[in-house]
């Protein structure tokens, strides 16, 4: 054979690898409103960044005559490229093949790649479409998945992980995922679950739809398994583009700060208006964020789940930072159970890869009663008490309004090691609110009094006299845990300033194993 027959030969494998599964199963991916995965991994990365590793790798499985069915690739693109600049690595299971489903000879293209982005410091994205374990290949299969897991937990918390459902993910396939820091489901044809309808149907007897029980709405918004919704896979995969700009390559490395054209001195005189004079009354703290934030740009993060504490990726004065802040408009910004578990999975994230946390509180207490208590509140609320503790990222947090008992220590108080503590003049720290307090403090005193007006009388009396000596921000000023009190308008300024100061900030944590978070 000539070179020249030798590059053609090389060309037309080429060719042929790029066919995935045949241009029948393409046409029929297209029909289900579907891309192919080279068609994501086109669209997800940097135009011509893409190098592709083992296009000409195959299966070696003889079982159920499968020794007379091979393709290139044998269902996975994996390789690495470039997202506005910076590498990653991506694999894009192809369901033109298979189905998508894991092979041994899959498994270890992908865990060749999650080897490789490890060595470097990159991130790993996983674009899943697949139907499962490759049944024909039996334990090899599961061998393959396991294999994969393990990279997970070793890369987790070093190279940020990143998953997107753009099909099916069933079965054991879908820990990897879960092992990853962030997943991404489209609307239409995503889903995820352990067993599908017919074995539910058959274990349980009940009846119920693919969309119903692990469709990206549910995920979203019941399960909180997804941290975000795309439209469009077109969609997802920006949004894809769009959180990795505020996340560092690893752990070792700090987030990328860019050009800041928001003046950093801008006041927001809204600000100063936005919270009710009635307690009350609840106000949406989105408008907050997006008052001080750089360009009003905030990158919400699970927000349809656990809508009363909202956490998210924004940049102040050009630096990335992760913004947790409790949501009156929702349970009026109480923590419960899943508001918990949302927190502390999001502060742990930004404590890992070295992103600054801006903390902004207003929250009455924890939900009471006995569903939260039997679901293990204690051990959930704990979760996020734990992570503010542990971290040692700057932190910085401003008190908007109510900042009760145990939830106010959770929320990056002063002693769980927040470095600035800012409160705004409407700030009510203490250990209850004023009605509370007084049931506790003044009881036998105001039963004591022979009529209900009286008793209505003297109640209020001591709520007044209770809030203007509690529930203020200068209790907490008079012992330093509050470290200075802010005119609202300028809590933008104060904010990135602090955020400045805290740059060379050094904290540790002591020499062990690792940490037992209460799971």
């Amino acid at each position: 054979m000539s070179n020249r027959d030798k590059l053609k030969q090389l060309i037309d494998l080429r060719t042929k690898a790029k066919l995935g599964g045949g241009e029948k199963r393409i046409e029929a991916q297209h029909a289900k409103g579907k891309y192919t995965a080279r068609e994501r991994v086109d669209m997800l990365l940097d135009e011509g960044s893409f190098e592709e590793y083992d296009m000409f790798k195959e299966h070696r499985c003889t079982n159920f005559g499968m020794e007379k069915q091979q393709f290139l690739g044998d269902g996975v693109v994996a390789g690495s490229g470039t997202i506005d600049g910076r590498v990653v690595y991506v694999f894009a299971q192809d369901f033109t093949v298979f189905g998508g489903s894991l092979s041994e000879t899959m498994s270890q293209k992908i865990c060749k790649i999650m080897d490789m982005a490890m060595k470097v410091g990159a991130p790993v994205i996983g674009l899943n479409d697949s139907g499962g374990a490759r049944i024909q290949e039996g334990i090899q299969s599961l061998g393959g998945y396991s294999e994969i897991f393990q990279r997970n937990i070793m890369a987790s918390g070093v190279i940020p992980q990143i998953s997107a459902i753009m099909g099916p993910c069933a079965g054991g396939a879908v820990y990897s995922p879960a092992l990853t820091d962030f997943i991404f489901m489209t609307e239409k044809n995503s889903y995820m679950f352990l067993t599908g309808p017919k074995v539910v149907k058959t274990v349980t007897g009940e009846d119920i739809t693919v969309d119903d029980l692990g469709g990206a709405y549910i995920h979203a918004s019941k399960s909180g398994v997804s941290h975000f919704v795309a439209e469009t896979e077109e969609s997802c995969l920006m949004m894809i583009r769009k959180l990795l700009s505020y996340i560092p390559q690893n752990n070792l490395e700090e987030p990328i700060a860019t050009e800041c054209t928001d003046p950093i001195e801008r006041k927001d005189d809204t600000l100063n208006d936005i919270i009710p004079d009635s307690t009350s009354k609840p106000y949406d703290i989105t408008k907050v964020i997006a008052s001080i934030v750089d360009d009003a740009e905030f990158l919400e993060v699970h927000k349809d789940y656990a809508k009363n504490i909202v956490v998210g990726f924004a940049k102040m004065g050009g630096m990335p930072v992760g913004v947790v802040a409790n949501q009156p408009m929702y349970l009026a910004g109480v923590l419960d159970i899943e508001a918990s578990r949302k927190g502390a999975r999001f502060v742990r994230f930004c404590d890992a890869f070295n992103i600054p946390l801006v903390t902004l509180v207003d929250v009455p207490g924890f939900l009471p009663g006995s569903k939260q208590e039997y679901g293990g509140v204690i051990t959930h609320g704990a979760k996020l008490l734990f992570a503010y503790g542990e971290a040692t990222v700057p932190k910085v947090t401003v008190t908007l309004r109510k900042s009760y008992g145990g939830a106010h220590i959770v929320m990056s108080s002063k002693q769980l090691r927040g470095d600035i503590n800012y409160a705004w003049p409407t700030a009510e720290i203490a250990v209850m609110g004023a009605e509370g307090a007084v049931e506790v403090l003044y009881a036998k005193e105001i039963s004591a009094l022979e009529t209900p007006e009286a008793q209505a009388a003297k109640a209020e009396e001591k709520k007044e006299e209770y809030n203007n000596l509690f529930a203020t921000p200068y209790q907490a000023a008079k012992y330093g845990f509050i470290d200075d009190v802010i005119e609202p308008r300028n809590t933008r300024f104060r904010v990135i300033r602090a955020l400045q100061r805290l740059q060379t900030k050094k904290d540790t944590n002591p020499p062990r194993k690792h940490c037992n978070i209460p799971l």
